[in-house]
């Protein structure tokens, strides 16, 4: 388990800029590599995509708290065959073409609507608001000492048709665990 961390977080430090091993990163720097290594680990049902070339599309609705920290990440990176793509949501957008949609804090009072708004579909909702994966959220990310962590509702993903990797839920807190396996 602590491997597979240390893999993840060395994922990112071969993207990071120079002179980052000097210093420890922000919080948004890791959340980033999380999201980026989320995609790794999550299998999308066909239907998720337009067609067989179109990129796994990163969303971010509400305040982006990342700054260059996710393009740092993902641009120029392709990920089961496909292109990563970033795309910043407006209220009331469709949020269904994105494959990972992460729902910035300043979102909070609408969580129950933007998920309720994703039913159906197999968009992976990640956010680091407490209580995500109470409102029906699928990753919750949260800082546990000093450290990034973070909690998988396997129900949510289920119900999504997403197959995550025994690998990613090794490293995760588990909830909503309905004692079908959720990961490949």
């Amino acid at each position: 388990m602590v491997v597979i961390l240390a893999m993840l977080v060395s994922a990112y430090l071969g993207t990071a800029p120079k002179g980052y091993a000097q210093d420890p990163p922000p919080d948004y720097q890791i959340k980033a590599a999380y999201l980026f290594n989320f995609i790794k680990y999550v299998e999308w049902p066909e239907e998720a995509f337009a067609d067989p070339l179109a990129p796994i599309v990163i969303g971010i609705v509400g305040d982006d708290p990342f700054g260059s920290a996710l393009p740092q990440v993902v641009v120029g990176k392709t990920v089961q065959g496909r292109d990563l793509v970033i795309r910043k949501y407006r209220a009331g957008e469709d949020l269904r073409s994105s494959q990972i949609l992460f729902i910035s804090a300043s979102e909070k009072k609408r969580i129950p609507q933007l998920l309720a708004s994703l039913l159906g579909s197999s968009t992976l909702t990640v956010a680091d608001v407490n209580g995500f994966l109470e409102e029906g959220g699928m990753i919750e990310l949260f800082c546990e000492g000093n450290r990034v962590r973070f909690s998988i509702d396997l129900d949510a993903t289920i119900r999504a048709k997403l197959k995550i990797s025994a690998k990613l839920l090794n490293l995760a807190r588990i909830a909503g665990h309905s004692g079908k396996e959720g990961g490949s």
